[in-house]
């Protein structure tokens, strides 16, 4: 096992922002050839909404109350004012406030 202090940990920090840049631009490369579709923009839209329910379920279902009342605080701000920042916003302050207060 590789220790990660001094030059070993700079060159696991240098390859991990290598691989991370590597594969958002080459994304968007892949991306950029790619013909889109309906067919193509349908499965895309699809599969985020599958992605948000399979980290969101098991955190309702596992979470603690502070998650629970997050999610909660989320999906009403959601549905009042249907922008994704603000709904983002009350979760954090929701579940930061009660894991502060309790």
């Amino acid at each position: 096992m590789m220790a990660t202090d001094g030059m070993n940990g700079l060159l696991v920090i240098l390859l991990m922002s290598v691989v991370t840049l590597v594969t958002r631009f080459g994304g968007v490369w892949v991306m950029s050839i790619v013909p889109i579709n309906p067919r193509f923009e349908s499965f895309i839209n699809t599969m985020s909404g599958s992605v948000l329910i399979a980290i969101l379920v098991p955190v309702a279902v596992e979470g603690d109350t502070a998650a629970r009342l997050a999610l909660l605080a989320t999906a009403c701000v959601m549905l009042v004012m249907r922008k994704p920042m603000p709904a983002i916003a009350a979760g954090i302050a929701v579940a930061a406030g009660w894991r502060y207060l309790v």
